[in-house]
């Protein structure tokens, strides 16, 4: 698997718009010191003709002082040179990082690119994949329920049949019952039981008439005396 492009974030230092500035600067200030140093060696030249003629000492401390200028010049442009050289050195170097920047960004944005494409594909094969796979399911589901309601529409036909056959058992079997119920005599009716009299009121109970004192008991006369008991005769048998 291809490793990602890391993103280098810009540096917060000079710019290459800055860079740039100074290289031109730069350049400017050395045509500006080659300048100077042209016209101080031309002036040198010019005081060192006149000191030629003239054995003043005058003469010859301008010609020296010419000649330091001469000297200082050629410093200044060295120096310019010097930072010309820096700064199209630096130039350079932050335009290198920049293509270099630029290519990585680029290298980053191809790869986001591929990495999009590659993983938008895996995602519509998996997709592709899934429906098969609901679509497989389905007509399986499809299958089973059809195989289940053929199996309960022939349990329920059996049934039915069943049920049918039991029917016409049970029909036979009343229409023998009562063909043979119509074959016996009526039973004769019964005559309807008598009514009751309505039992009779109870007369009301008497009351009782208030008791008589008794009279005052008479004295017992002395009993007599029994006569002895006569004998009886057996009756002779016939």
């Amino acid at each position: 698997m291809a490793k990602k492009p890391v993103k280098k974030t810009a540096s917060k230092g000079t710019t290459l718009k800055q860079l740039e500035a100074a290289e031109k600067k730069a350049a400017a200030a050395v045509k500006k010191a080659r300048d100077a140093a042209k016209k101080a060696g031309d002036k040198a030249k010019a005081a060192a003709e006149k000191a030629k003629g003239k054995s003043t000492k005058a003469a010859k401390a301008t010609a020296k002082k010419a000649k330091e200028a001469v000297r200082k010049a050629k410093t200044a442009v060295n120096q310019a040179v010097k930072s010309h050289d820096s700064a199209k050195s630096k130039l350079a170097d932050a335009k290198a990082t920049a293509a270099k920047q630029a290519a990585l960004e680029k290298a980053v944005a191809k790869f986001e690119k591929d990495w999009a494409a590659k993983e938008a594909k895996k995602k519509a094969a998996a997709d592709k994949k899934a429906a098969a796979k609901a679509k497989k399911k389905a007509a399986a589901d499809k299958k089973k329920a059809a195989a289940k309601a053929k199996a309960a529409a022939a349990k329920a036909k059996k049934k039915a049949a069943a049920d049918k056959k039991k029917a016409a058992a049970k029909a036979r079997a009343a229409a023998a019952k009562a063909k043979a119920k119509a074959k016996k005599k009526p039973a004769k009716k019964k005559a309807p039981a008598k009514k009751k009299a309505p039992a009779k009121k109870k007369a009301p109970a008497k009351k009782k008439a208030p008791a008589k004192k008794k009279a005052p008991a008479k004295k017992k006369a002395p009993a007599k005396k029994k006569a002895p008991a006569k004998k009886r005769v057996a009756k002779k048998k016939k």
